[in-house]
């Protein structure tokens, strides 16, 4: 049932324990088939080089990235990077199976089993934080204006807020798996529960975050536009990514 007014803190601490339990669940299997980089994270590459060096003319040197992977799973972004640039990565996830499977991955690494819907990161700096296949999973509209708002605080001057949006209720085949929800508990627009159809059954709260609310979360961080752009899945075109940087007040014009 839809509601006009703002999501119960019943309500959120319910639909994220139906996304514990589905990852409690599917962990293994949710490592299996997810253990390749995202598409569209090589187009990131343009806009994470200038992180990687600092100074001016022959004086510039190479500069290690520091990274808050938000959500990180299994780790496999960090994988990504690690590959690419000389990275300090800290990743954070609810979720202790996933979190065994990315130690594994990534042994150097500073992992942190943290439910952010119920914490949100709330110290540190760094030159890049990202949050890639979690959107959907935050429970309340202000709950994700608020982890944006948040996100935002913890980059250092010129680095970059990255964020993904699945756009899953805008195929035919995700639309497929939605499931009835239980009559009383009171979801906000845009609110489904998935079924999972690989392995063991489970079920998953997702929102779909559309334009409207894509330009709010991104108009909440109070940092500059970057680029936005289509990519991956099947279609090419699944998840809308948002780069934004944090400038001083003279390059926000």
């Amino acid at each position: 049932m839809e509601m006009d007014r703002l999501m119960d803190d019943e309500t959120i601490r319910r639909l994220n324990a139906i996304n514990r339990q589905f990852y409690a669940t599917v962990a293994d299997e949710f490592d299996t088939t997810r253990g390749r980089a995202w598409a569209g994270w090589e187009r990131l590459i343009s806009y994470l080089s200038p992180l990687s060096f600092f100074g001016e003319g022959s004086g510039v040197r190479s500069k290690t990235i520091s990274v808050l992977d938000v959500g990180c799973g299994n780790g496999r972004f960090g994988v990504f990077l690690r590959e690419k640039f000389g990275v300090i990565y800290h990743g954070m996830d609810n979720s202790p199976s996933l979190l065994d499977h990315a130690r594994v991955s990534l042994p150097d690494a500073t992992f942190e089993e943290r439910d952010i819907v119920e914490n949100p990161p709330d110290s540190g700096a760094y030159d890049l934080v990202v949050l890639f296949g979690v959107l959907h999973h935050i429970p309340g509209a202000e709950r994700r204006l608020a982890l944006m708002r948040q996100l935002a605080e913890r980059v250092n001057p010129g680095g970059l807020l990255i964020f993904a949006a699945w756009r899953f209720y805008e195929y035919p085949r995700f639309r497929d798996r939605i499931t009835a929800w239980d009559s009383d508990l009171q979801v906000e627009a845009g609110d489904y529960l998935l079924d999972w159809r690989r392995g063991e059954r489970a079920l998953r709260y997702c929102h779909y975050v559309d334009d409207a609310e894509q330009a709010q979360l991104v108009a909440a961080t109070g940092l500059k536009l970057v680029t936005q752009y289509r990519a991956d899945g099947s279609t090419g075109d699944a998840n809308l990514y948002t780069v934004m940087k944090n400038v001083n007040s003279s390059e926000q014009k």
